[in-house]
């Protein structure tokens, strides 16, 4: 019987997540991919993959999907990895470079600017790359660890996971665990893959671990050591104690 495949992300915020997949026998039990959040959506809609950290956006577009509970990539605080970047104020913005790695954090942007920041507002899909985007656009969104490699004292920047949750005072969630339910049935044996997951969470959160990750991502960052701590054990919230019901629930959803 064959092993299930796992597409994971290419980020800092998933290490944790992958330590016992990494670091463990876990790993030899499934065949991993590491890629964008949103090629991993699509891994999982064509049959590419069959577990997947999916973007919360996507969770409803692709049907037959089970969430594995307790998991998130989430935030309750500023986290620095979802990034507005530019050279005007706000309200001056006409045009927005939206980062292709994303679709949580792009559909993010649309309804912050549809409900809080102002209407009327033009978007095009772009590499993250801040210099061509600005250079087409009034501003870039901008995720993951090229967002925490931005030198923010020479933009304007509004940290976007701040800004919804100082709208909506509620938390906000970027990705979770989900498996296609296709797959656990050609899978009977397959491991409480719940636990499994959950398990490599609590483990990659453990301070040696911690401390080993922060050793291999700084420097591949270029970022300070304290950087990288406040960024995982404040920016970034790991856990999930409820299922998604729709696309507006899953932008609010964690604690």
């Amino acid at each position: 019987m064959r092993r299930l495949r796992i597409s994971a992300i290419s980020y800092l915020n998933t290490a944790p997540l992958m330590w016992d997949f990494e670091h463990g026998e876990a790993g030899g039990r499934f065949d991993i991919d590491y890629t964008l959040p949103s090629t991993c959506a699509r891994a999982l809609e064509t049959g590419d993959a069959d577990i997947g950290i999916i973007p919360a956006a996507a969770y409803t577009s692709v049907p037959g999907l089970t969430v594995l509970p307790g998991v998130a990539i989430a935030s309750r605080r500023p986290v620095r990895s979802i990034l507005l970047v530019s050279k005007l104020p706000v309200e001056e913005i006409r045009s927005v470079a939206l980062d292709t790695s994303s679709m949580t954090s792009v559909a993010l942007t649309k309804i912050l600017f549809a409900k809080w920041l102002g209407g009327g507002r033009t978007f095009k899909p772009m590499a993250p790359n801040i210099d061509r985007m600005l250079a087409e656009c009034d501003a870039g969104l901008i995720i993951g660890d090229p967002a925490l490699q931005i030198d923010r004292s020479r933009y304007i920047t509004l940290d976007l996971a701040e800004e919804w949750i100082r709208y909506t005072n509620k938390p906000f969630v970027f990705a979770f665990w989900a498996v296609r339910q296709q797959a656990l049935r050609e899978a009977p044996q397959s491991p409480d893959l719940a636990e499994l997951f959950q398990q490599s969470r609590d483990h990659g959160l453990e301070s040696a671990s911690l401390d080993q990750i922060i050793r291999e991502w700084a420097p591949r960052l270029g970022l300070e050591a304290n950087d990288v701590r406040s960024y995982l054990t404040e920016g970034i919230y790991y856990y999930r104690r409820a299922l998604p019901g729709g696309a507006a629930t899953v932008l609010s959803l964690c604690g």
